[in-house]
């Protein structure tokens, strides 16, 4: 009955101020779309993917030592190195001065993440920028400059392009419906926050029920109050 009675009272303490309830949710959600739709500029990725060829002593061994635990340890580690090389600051330097770009290679380095495939020996480079056409080249070029480097600092036999990058279409970011919705319940949360901190600092007496509940003595009675209206 208690807990019944406690709802009842937070129910009345935000209908009394739905306005703020209603309100400021609308008003995040609003501000966030406005930020998401214009403000921020959309990013695209693209993304390209290579395989890297065994030494000739390795392959004939491969067959062998497949379901060897050290193998596949090894072979995290030779992806871990891959990835390294990838983006090091040659191949990003290289990348630069492939496409002529106006960056330096912290500001390159950044937009790139290398993703090794586990226990495999295929790489995947993903390439984020504002300019979708020119993302793609950036990891095309990154695929081609990082085949030059690891053939001649692994001695491999090739490295091979599973997939090029091509022009992505759509943006991966930011995710506008996701920003608004997520916009939308922190401005709910707030809204229930304020208008209980309100009820909180709020010690005025409108009602007979807060006269019981502040100063803790009965209403014995209660004058009604008319509109009086003006004589002519």
């Amino acid at each position: 009955m208690e807990e019944e009675i406690e709802l009842r009272q937070y129910w009345e303490v935000l209908r009394k101020r739905w306005i703020i309830v209603v309100i400021l949710p609308l008003i995040a959600a609003l501000t966030s779309g406005i930020i998401s739709f214009y403000v921020i500029k959309p990013v695209y990725q693209a993304s390209t993917t290579l395989i890297v060829g065994k030494k000739a002593a390795e392959s004939g061994q491969a067959a062998v030592q497949m379901l060897d635990n050290s193998v596949l340890q090894a072979n995290l580690q030779l992806a871990k190195t891959y990835a390294t090389i990838a983006q090091s600051r040659t191949v990003e330097q290289n990348v630069i001065e492939d496409l002529d770009l106006s960056l330096t290679v912290g500001a390159l380095d950044s937009m790139i993440s290398i993703n090794p495939v586990k226990t495999t020996e295929i790489l995947e480079i993903q390439v984020l920028n504002i300019d979708p056409v020119l993302a793609a080249s950036i990891a095309n070029s990154m695929a081609q400059e990082f085949s030059k480097a690891v053939i001649e600092i692994k001695k491999v036999d090739s490295v091979s392009i599973v997939d090029s990058a091509v022009t992505p279409d759509k943006p991966v970011k930011p995710n506008k419906t996701l920003n608004v919705l997520i916009a939308f319940v922190v401005g709910l949360m707030a809204s229930v926050g304020v208008v209980f901190l309100l009820e909180y600092i709020d010690n005025t007496i409108k009602t007979s029920d807060d006269v019981e509940k502040l100063l803790g003595i009965p209403v014995l009675g209660v004058i009604p109050h008319y509109e009086i209206g003006k004589q002519g």
